[in-house]
């Protein structure tokens, strides 16, 4: 559809996305490969879900039948704030600071489905972000949003990391970008040299179970693996390290997102006030956020983590 490609752009922009690449719905060879590899050497720790349906993730005809073109967009949540330097702070990562990414990215993909569904009503699409089973950063960097970094966060070179994405599968076909941005990581370690565990394994490999942020968001166990515990480095809830040290983040802009705001100005949250929620409390005070995820026991459990750690 001539001309259409670059409509769906602008009105992308005019969303919110900051940058965003339309790429033909063909099934992702070396990507899936490399998937189930990474699967294979059990990188993937408890996330037994990642298991189920590999295909799928690698093919999105499978996930969406008909599809013919997959839309990929970057949505900036970089906020210009710090981490609060209080001796008791348990330190949020910065993503799950505002609003659910997952209820806004989605709320903004929608609206620009709608959109195309009121220029081509016979179009169908299916909007995915990060719980569909889809290989979400494959996609941005065959749509041309930036590269993997080592670190295996996809790299723009106009914002930096700090960015969601997501994406819609739509039965219409468009006209396609083909420009890959080149790895631009070149020599720099900076994140496998900062990561306190070791979970860069190698560069654009990271294995999960020595991960602060799959330990404390994504582990379902009574206690932290004693080589997380004694290097949590203050985190109560996921972890920035690699990205903090990634050099391509000085190019990092704020967000126009008002929702990506931390929530009561808070980017840390004292371990003492994590124990003493009740259930009531915390699911007002975490209610559409990401840090539901974690459930009231995982964020208690990290909290009692990073106490015995600072004695």
């Amino acid at each position: 559809m001539s001309g259409f490609s670059v409509q769906i752009k602008e009105k992308s922009v005019e969303l919110g996305f900051a940058k965003v690449g339309i790429v033909p719905a063909d099934a992702l060879v070396p990507e899936g490969n490399r998937l189930l590899e990474w699967l294979a050497r059990g990188y993937h720790g408890e996330m037994r879900w990642m298991e189920r349906e590999p295909e799928k993730r690698a093919d999105p005809r499978l996930l969406h039948p008909g599809a013919r073109s997959v839309i990929v967009t970057a949505l900036n949540y970089y906020t210009p704030h710090e981490h609060a330097d209080a001796p008791d702070a348990g330190k949020i990562s910065r993503y799950a600071w505002g609003d659910d990414y997952h209820d806004v990215v989605k709320e903004k993909l929608y609206q620009l489905l709608g959109w195309i569904e009121s220029q081509v009503p016979e179009a169908s699409g299916k909007v995915c972000v990060d719980t569909a089973p889809i290989m979400d950063k494959a996609w941005a960097v065959r749509a041309g949003i930036g590269w993997m970094g080592k670190h295996t966060n996809v790299i723009s070179p106009e914002i930096g990391s700090w960015f969601f994405i997501g994406e819609i599968l739509l039965d219409v076909e468009l006209e396609y970008d083909t420009a890959i941005i080149a790895d631009h990581c070149g020599t720099c370690t900076a994140c496998l040299d900062a990561c306190p565990t070791g979970a860069i394994v190698e560069p654009y490999v990271v294995d999960s179970e020595k991960c602060i942020s799959y330990a404390t968001i994504e582990l379902r166990s009574d206690e932290l693996p004693p080589h997380i515990q004694e290097n949590l480095n203050g985190w109560i809830y996921g972890c920035d390290i690699c990205q903090d040290v990634c050099p391509w983040n000085r190019f990092e802009k704020p967000t126009d997102e008002a929702r990506f705001e931390p929530r009561l100005e808070e980017t840390s949250i004292s371990a003492g006030a994590i124990l003493s929620l009740t259930p009531e409390t915390y699911a007002e005070r975490f209610r559409r956020t990401a840090i539901k995820r974690t459930k009231l026991t995982g964020l208690q459990r990290n909290a009692r983590s990073l106490e015995r750690a600072r004695k």
